[in-house]
């Protein structure tokens, strides 16, 4: 059932539509077929590449914050456990003389200052006491004049040192992030610790990149808890909150509309790379913006490629299509104009010559029926039945011996009249006034010969008078009602009306006539022609017709027993002429 539905409505489909679709698909497919697999390679390929950069530079950003971290814990273990500053620092403890603390309190400045000048990693440097919450001997102006460690962000801690994450510098000179750990100086009979941070513009190339897909790069670092030590986007990743990863061990994921990679440090810190996934999609996007421009193209091509080619072939089958409406309406020879493609000149050629031959022969075919049907109408002429002549002339001789030659005279100029019409030579056409006075003279013959009286009424509007009928049209119909069922006080009514169609009925009150009798009489069959007078019959009337007027001309035979007949024509007003 769907097959013969798809069938149907793919016979609908007109030609051009036709053509746009084969090339449509002929033409997308392969593209498509290649933009699929193209997607999928390319789409695998940009990922891993993207995949590929965010991992390498994690990993360089990974190690160069390893190498600061390393740096500073190389400087805090020169200056807790070495053993210059160390004890310079117990010497102070136990110094009591102030000029003497000051000599120890110089020295330990310059340790500190040969210490730090050769490591410009490094910026602020300081001891703090933990429980008198107090500091000394920092090398720049501490911010604000206090140091609390433990509001900075913890990074990784160990029992003897801690690393901080990217804070606000502890030093008043430098508004950026720093990095920084607190290590425990090896003194047994003092808590202390030593307090270093990274120097300026150390952390800038890490925590604000400016190149390439990391353009829109945010950093973040976790602890060893895996919870939030630093964030570059605190509203999405809140520091001091768990990273939302099922564990460790997972490196990448996504978030809402953020996609991440992290790296673990050796001291058990993670380094974590966020970029917004419109940002990591952003290279195949543009990858397929390309392909949707070049699918656009290659669709206009094909449909414009269908469209020359539909003009190409519609323009010549416009043409035949034209031609064969002017083959069967019109013989007219039209101007022939070239189509500039030389297989359709050629069949617009042949089509042109089998026209021209086709309305030669349909003229001869033509002239041939017309010469056919003069001939059935000459032919049915000279079969004249002479029955009624006999009747006439026998009539003619009762007359003269009963009465005078009066009666005798008129009924002999009656019969010349009427032979002279009927039998003359003046042609197949003639006017309604002439047939109705042929009509007349019949009349007046069948009146003398028959015993019975019948009346007859004829209406002929002044109009129709002019009007040119074939001959001998009203007497078989008139002779119809004499023959069939007319007796004693018969009547006959002929009406001639003219309006857009020339319309002529003959109606009796006679016997009427079965079926039967109006097929014999409509076929024109030997018993019924001998029966006739003077006229030919029905099958004159309808074959002189069909002769002169074709299909234009209507001719009814209507008849009830004992109630009587009607004949009906409806002939053109403009003659046999335009047919």
């Amino acid at each position: 059932m769907i097959k013969h539905i798809l069938r149907a409505d793919f016979k609908q489909v007109t030609f051009k539509n036709r053509i746009i679709s084969i090339f449509i698909v002929g033409s997308l497919i392969p593209f498509i077929c290649l933009g699929v697999v193209s997607f999928y390679t390319i789409d695998s390929i940009i990922t891993n590449k993207v995949e590929s950069s965010i991992k390498s530079e994690l990993e360089q950003d990974l190690l160069a914050m390893e190498n600061t971290l390393n740096n500073l814990n190389h400087v805090s273990q020169q200056l807790a456990f070495d053993g210059g500053t160390n004890k310079l620092i117990e010497q102070l403890e136990h110094a009591t003389q102030p000029y003497e603390k000051l000599q120890l309190r110089n020295e330990i400045k310059s340790e500190l200052n040969v210490i730090v000048f050769s490591n410009p990693n490094v910026g602020l440097t300081m001891y703090y006491a933990p429980d008198t919450h107090t500091y000394d001997f920092e090398n720049f102006f501490v911010r604000d004049n206090r140091f609390e460690p433990g509001e900075l962000p913890v990074m990784a801690e160990y029992p003897d040192i801690t690393y901080f994450g990217p804070h606000l510098s502890i030093n008043r000179s430098i508004n950026q992030p720093v990095i920084s750990t607190m290590r425990k100086v090896n003194l047994p009979e003092q808590n202390l610790y030593l307090y270093i941070e990274t120097g300026f513009n150390v952390l800038k190339n890490i925590l604000e990149p400016t190149h390439g897909q990391t353009s829109k790069r945010r950093l973040l670092i976790l602890d060893n808890d895996d919870r939030i030590a630093y964030s570059q986007l605190g509203d999405r990743f809140p520091q001091d909150q768990p990273f939302p990863r099922n564990s460790q061990e997972t490196v990448s994921g996504t978030y809402g509309s953020y996609a991440w990679y992290t790296q673990m440090s050796n001291q058990g810190w993670s380094l974590v790379s966020v970029l917004p996934r419109d940002e990591l999609n952003r290279e195949k996007n543009q990858w397929l913006l390309q392909i949707t421009g070049f699918f656009l193209f290659f669709l206009l091509a094909a449909v414009l490629t269908a469209w020359i080619l539909w003009k190409m072939v519609y323009r010549p089958l416009d043409r035949f299509n034209k031609e064969i409406k002017s083959l069967l309406h019109s013989n007219v020879k039209e101007p022939t104009d070239a189509i500039d493609i030389p297989e359709f000149d050629y069949l617009l050629y042949q089509i042109r010559n089998m026209k021209t031959k086709i309305w030669d022969l349909y003229g001869e075919i033509e002239q041939k029926e017309k010469r056919r049907a003069d001939l059935e109408v000459e032919k049915l002429l000279y079969q004249i039945n002479p029955h009624f002549l006999m009747n006439t002339l026998d009539t003619v001789h009762w007359l003269a011996t009963m009465n005078g030659q009066k009666e005798i005279d008129k009924l002999v100029l009656s019969l010349n009249r009427l032979l002279n019409y009927n039998l003359g030579k003046m042609g197949e056409a003639t006017t309604i006034g002439d047939e109705i006075e042929a009509l007349k003279e019949y009349l007046t013959l069948q009146q003398i010969r028959y015993d019975f009286r019948f009346d007859v009424d004829i209406d002929v509007e002044e109009e129709a008078m002019s009007l040119t009928i074939p001959r001998f049209i009203l007497q078989p119909l008139v002779e119809n009602s004499l023959y069939h069922g007319v007796s004693d006080d018969g009547y006959i009514h002929v009406n001639i009306q003219l309006n857009d169609e020339l319309k002529i009925t003959i109606q009796d009150n006679g016997a009427g006539m079965s079926q039967e009798r109006i097929d014999q009489l409509l076929q024109g069959e030997a018993e019924a022609s001998k029966r006739m007078g003077m006229g030919i019959g029905m099958r004159y009337v309808k074959r002189v017709l069909e002769a002169n007027y074709g299909e234009r001309a209507r001719f009814s035979l209507k008849s009830e027993v004992g109630k009587g007949t009607t004949v009906s024509l409806i002939i053109p007003v403009n003659g046999a002429e335009e047919r």
